[in-house]
C-alpha cells in the first residue's frame, strides 16, 4: 500500500521556482510513496464566518480531506516579506478549522524554501516552521532545505542541475525516514 504525500507549494505563479522545484522533490520518492499536489490558490479566504456546518465552501472541505488523506506534507515556498506567502498562510488556517479537528495534526512534514536570492528563502522556512510546531507536526531537521540562487540551478524545462538532484534526493531520504519512525 502506498503512502500519499501531500505536497503544498507556497507560490500561486503557475511557473514558480518553487512549483519547478518541488516537481523535481516529487520524482525522488519511492516508489512506495504517492506524491499529491495539493491546489491552495482555490480556497477562499479563511473566515470563520463562512466555516459553518451549513456554509464550509467545498474548497475547504476537500482541501481538508486532502490532507487528512496524506501521511505526510512537503511544503515548498518563496519567501515574501521574510516570511510566507499569503495563500500559504491561509491554507494553514483551513487546513487548522474547525478547532480541535486540525487534519495537520500529527503529520510529519518537511520545509523547503526557495529564491532567486543568496539567503534562499531562510525567513520564510523558520516563519513557516512556526506555525508546523503549534500544528504538532513533526518536522525534518536535517538537512536543512534552503534552495538559494534557484535560477542557477534549473534549465530551461524546469530540471535541477545534476549537482543538486543529490542535495534534494538526501532531503527526501531523510523525510521518508521521518515518516517511518511515525
Amino acid at each position: 500500500m502506498s503512502k500519499k504525500i501531500a505536497i503544498i507549494v507556497g507560490s500561486l505563479r503557475k511557473g514558480s521556482f518553487s512549483k519547478q522545484i518541488a516537481k523535481n522533490v516529487a520524482k525522488l520518492f519511492p516508489s512506495d510513496y504517492e506524491p499529491e499536489f495539493v491546489e491552495i490558490g482555490n480556497l477562499p479566504l479563511y473566515n470563520e464566518d463562512i466555516d459553518t456546518p451549513e456554509n464550509v465552501p467545498a474548497a475547504y472541505t476537500e482541501f481538508r480531506n486532502q490532507i487528512k488523506e496524506a501521511s505526510g506534507v512537503v511544503f515548498v515556498t518563496p519567501e515574501y516579506n521574510r516570511s510566507i506567502p499569503g495563500g500559504l498562510k491561509n491554507a494553514i488556517d483551513v487546513g487548522s478549522r474547525p478547532y480541535g479537528e486540525s487534519a495537520w495534526d500529527k503529520k510529519p512534514a518537511a520545509v523547503i524554501s526557495v529564491s532567486p536570492g543568496a539567503i534562499s528563502g531562510f525567513g520564510a522556512n523558520h516563519a513557516l516552521r512556526q506555525s508546523l510546531v503549534f500544528l504538532n507536526m513533526p518536522t525534518l531537521q536535517q538537512p536543512e532545505a534552503y534552495i538559494g540562487n534557484v535560477t542557477n540551478i534549473l534549465d530551461d524545462q524546469g530540471n535541477v542541475a545534476e549537482g543538486t538532484v543529490g542535495f534534494l534526493q538526501s532531503i527526501v531520504d531523510a523525510y521518508v525516514e521521518l515518516l517511518n519512525r511515525y
